[in-house]
C-alpha cells in the first residue's frame, strides 16, 4: 500500500456514454459530489483506468472523474480501432464534460495521458482550470523509435524477449510486424503478440524491477498493445511537433510537470525540452524514479501537485 496516496474509495456514480457507433465509453465519479472537478487521463493509448487512479486526489475536495478511452478498459467494443483518433478522444472528453455538467476541470494525465491532456487543453483552454502532467510524451517519431529500438540499450533482456517474438527477417520494422499480428482476428496470433508488447513496456517502466507493474501491463494486453500500435503508426494523429508549437495557447493555464529522472519509456529529455519552452509551468524532477505512476516518488509528487492546486 502506498503511503502517499489517499485511501481507497468507490465511485458513487458510473455509466456508459454513447459515442459514435460502435463506441460506448465507461465513466465513473468518486470523491465529493460538489467538489472541484478533476479528470484523469490514462496512458497507453489503450491502458484503461483502475481503482488506484482515484487515489491521487483528496476525496474531501475533488469530484474525481475517470473514464476509459475508446477501446480501452471497460469501454466497448474492447480494443476496437474504428473511429479511434486523438480528435475523437478530445471530442469524447467534451461530451463527458457536458454530460456531467462540468464547466471547467483540472486535467491530470501521464505518459500518453500527458499527450492527450495537452492536445485537449490546446483545443479547449477555457475548459481547463489546471494541468498536472507526468512522464511527458509529445508523440514524435524519435520517441516511437526509442520505444521500439532504443530501450534495448538499457533493457536488453526485455527488448530481446519483445523482438524475438517476430521472425528475424521482419525485425527491421517491428511496428508493422507487431501491428499485423495484433490486428489478426485469431486470438492465437494477437494474444501472444499483445502479451509480449505490453510486458515489454511494463518491464521498462520502473527504476527497480516491479512484478506488479509488469503483470498489470500484461493484463491490459490486447487493448494496450493494439491501440498503442495503431496510434504509433499514425503519428498519434498529430501534426509534426504540434504540441510544442502550440504551447502559447495554454501558457496561462496553471501546469505542473512531474518527471522521473530515470524514465526510460519517456526519457527526461522530452520533459526538459517542454519545461524550457514553458517556463510558466512548475517542473519537478523525481531523482529516484522511472516512468510508472506506481513509483513511490512519482506518487508523492503527483499528490503534492493536486494538493497544492486544492489550496488555491
Amino acid at each position: 500500500m502506498s503511503k502517499y496516496l489517499y485511501p481507497k474509495i468507490e465511485p458513487y456514480e458510473r455509466g456508459a456514454l454513447q459515442l459514435d457507433p460502435p463506441h460506448e465509453m465507461y465513466w465513473e465519479v468518486s470523491g465529493k459530489p460538489d467538489g472541484e472537478p478533476v479528470v484523469f487521463l490514462h496512458g497507453g493509448p489503450g491502458a484503461g483506468t483502475n481503482s488506484i487512479h482515484r487515489r491521487f486526489f483528496d476525496p474531501a475536495h475533488y469530484r474525481i472523474i475517470l473514464f476509459d478511452q475508446r477501446g480501452a478498459g471497460r469501454s466497448k467494443p474492447f480494443a476496437d480501432l474504428t473511429l479511434n483518433t486523438t480528435d475523437h478522444l478530445i471530442a469524447d472528453m467534451e461530451a463527458l464534460r457536458d454530460h456531467l455538467g462540468v464547466d471547467r476541470w483540472q486535467v491530470f494525465g501521464g505518459s500518453w495521458g500527458s499527450t492527450l491532456a495537452m492536445a485537449y487543453a490546446q483545443r479547449h483552454p477555457d475548459r481547463c482550470s489546471a494541468l498536472v502532467l507526468r512522464g511527458i510524451f509529445l508523440g514524435s517519431k524519435a520517441e516511437v523509435d526509442w520505444f521500439l529500438y532504443g530501450m534495448q540499450r538499457i533493457y536488453p533482456e526485455a527488448w530481446r524477449t519483445f523482438a524475438e517474438h517476430i521472425p528475424e527477417d521482419e525485425r527491421q520494422d517491428l511496428l508493422q510486424a507487431y501491428q499485423r499480428r495484433l490486428n489478426d482476428p485469431d486470438p492465437a496470433i494477437h494474444g501472444p503478440a499483445a502479451r509480449r508488447w505490453s510486458r515489454y513496456e511494463g518491464a521498462c517502466s520502473t527504476l527497480m524491477p516491479n512484478r506488479l507493474v509488469t503483470d498489470d501491463a500484461g493484463s491490459s494486453g490486447l487493448g494496450l498493445a493494439r491501440i498503442e500500435a495503431h496510434y504509433f503508426s499514425n503519428s498519434f494523429f498529430l501534426g509534426d511537433d504540434e504540441l510544442a508549437q502550440k504551447l502559447e495557447v495554454i501558457k496561462d493555464v496553471s501546469a505542473t510537470i512531474v518527471q522521473g529522472r530515470y524514465d526510460i519509456v519517456c526519457p527526461i529529455a522530452t520533459a526538459d525540452r517542454l519545461a524550457s519552452l514553458w517556463p510558466e509551468a512548475t517542473y519537478v524532477v523525481v531523482p529516484d524514479a522511472g516512468h510508472s505512476a506506481m513509483e513511490p516518488g512519482i506518487q508523492r509528487e503527483l499528490v503534492r501537485a493536486t494538493d497544492r492546486l486544492r489550496s488555491r
